[in-house]
């Protein structure tokens, strides 16, 4: 995204069950290191690591770093000019920019971040109902789901 002082990368991870945005970050460069902190904090923070992670083909995710990074867990790429085969996060990036970004002129990096950090946690994971998750927020999909997990489980 274009700011005052030059582009900024925004780079995200979305739980495909949910369409939880599960990590982010904002960057002023596409070096893989940012990629490798985002799953890493994947890893740290989720119950279980991915099973499954898809990506395009852009050098930072067929770098040796990212490879061994995601060593256990199946790389999915896109084919060279199907950008559909990425859809569901290629809509969040449309949509962050429909609904949010594109009624700022943004001036920093730091400006762009707040942006950025309040649509995602504060609006489009609690809030932003979704038809994939019957049409409530991807953080009310996962704690229903959950829950019905757990009732499961206690009955059993």
């Amino acid at each position: 995204m274009p700011t005052k002082e030059g582009f900024v990368y925004l780079t995200s991870i979305m739980d495909l069950f949910s369409r939880r945005i599960i990590s982010w970050d904002l960057s002023t460069t596409l070096e893989t290191t940012n990629i490798i902190s985002l799953i890493n904090k994947v890893k740290a923070t989720r119950k279980s690591n991915p099973k499954i992670i898809h990506s395009d083909r852009g050098s930072q995710f067929t770098s040796k770093e990212y490879c061994e990074i995601t060593a256990g867990i199946t790389r999915s790429y896109s084919k060279k000019a199907y950008p559909w085969d990425n859809a569901c996060i290629e809509s969040f990036h449309a949509i962050i920019k429909r609904e949010c970004l594109n009624e700022y002129n943004i001036s920093s990096y730091n400006e762009a971040r707040r942006l950025v950090f309040s649509y995602i946690d504060g609006f489009y994971n609690t809030v932003r109902i979704h038809s994939h998750c019957g049409y409530i927020s991807p953080l009310e999909f996962e704690q229903t789901y959950f829950d019905k997990v757990q009732k499961v489980n206690k009955a059993a």
